[in-house]
């Protein structure tokens, strides 16, 4: 069985065609750098690019697997969450090949996509995972007890992680997505430089609006030229406040679960201090990130969860409506 993946939640398009052994026979995404002139993502621009960009890069991506539209199996497409105008075009283009072509589709929760990312090129697992998805629009603890079976154990209130990223690198005048900048920036930086508070909310839940807040008060206090001749420092601190966080609530999630398998998954999975750090305290877990390319909002983990639910003869009827705000909740 080969799937062909569609996603377009936010601005990145994206087609990946992947077989029932998850095995990726092509994967592209294309990120809206026209975006980085308005300092976030801005919804019109992103449905109009993923208008332009949909069909070339079906194309190209069928080309690159060696395949035609007529031997693809199944067509999945993210119907949530996301932005609105942005799914629209991604479920309306996918529910047309489907009909033209008459193949069976699936709508595809994009969290439980990228749940599903540190199993392409391997195969599903059988026993419980702990995942902490960490990205630009969601910060959530899901424990997936087996493929298809979750159960979510808490989420931010507020801000997600790579939004405290990207709005801090706003504050400090760099420029969007702010996150890696932050991270490469910090590399040269001592993380102990300023304490950041640390947020402790409720239970297994995140809090990073405090922070943001926090910073702006400091960047206010100490004035751009003190934070311009120290940037590096300021930008680790901050960034070793989010990670810590982060670190604090997976801790606690691994012992009240007693699961021993962690997978941290989604854009903020690529940030250089999660790795090193979630390495060095967590020795005792099994722990795996996805591979690079798979890290950001990807085709590829679309088509693996439609090849897992059309293999169960599973799929969904074209009046399938986006959800923007779909949750595990």
């Amino acid at each position: 069985m080969i799937i062909l993946g569609i996603e377009t939640s936010c601005d990145e398009t994206a087609i990946g065609v992947v077989d029932d052994t998850f095995r990726v026979l092509a994967n592209l995404s294309k990120t809206h750098l026209e975006h980085s002139a308005f300092g976030g993502v801005v919804p019109e621009i992103a449905s109009r690019m993923h208008t332009k960009l949909i069909y070339p890069m079906t194309e190209q991506a069928l080309k690159r697997a060696g395949i035609t539209l007529n031997e693809i199996d199944g067509i999945a497409v993210t119907y949530g969450p996301g932005l609105v105008g942005s799914l629209l075009i991604g479920l309306a283009y996918g529910k047309s090949l489907a009909y033209l072509f008459q193949k069976p589709f699936v709508g595809v929760n994009h969290l439980e996509a990228h749940m599903f990312s540190i199993f392409l090129n391997g195969g599903l697992p059988k026993e419980p995972y702990l995942f902490l998805i960490v990205s630009g629009g969601h910060t959530e603890l899901v424990v997936m007890h087996k493929p298809g079976e979750y159960e979510f154990l808490g989420g931010t209130v507020d801000d997600a992680a790579g939004e405290a990223l990207d709005k801090f690198a706003k504050m400090l005048g760099l420029p969007y997505p702010g996150g890696p900048v932050i991270d490469e920036m910090a590399k040269g930086g001592n993380p102990s430089f300023f304490h950041f508070p640390r947020a402790r909310v409720q239970g297994l839940n995140f809090s990073f609006s405090g922070l943001k807040t926090a910073a702006l008060y400091y960047i206010k206090e100490k004035g751009m030229e003190y934070v311009k001749q120290n940037i590096n420092d300021i930008a680790a601190s901050y960034q070793e406040a989010v990670v810590d966080m982060l670190l604090m609530k997976v801790e606690r999630a691994l012992k009240q679960t007693g699961i021993r398998n962690l997978g941290v998954v989604g854009g903020v999975s690529m940030n250089s201090r999660i790795r090193k750090k979630f390495q060095e305290e967590l020795g005792s877990v099994r722990l795996l990130f996805p591979e690079p390319q798979y890290t950001v909002d990807n085709g590829a983990m679309i088509a693996a969860v439609g090849a897992f639910y059309l293999t169960q003869g599973i799929q969904h009827p074209f009046d399938l409506s986006a959800k923007p705000d779909l949750i595990f909740r």
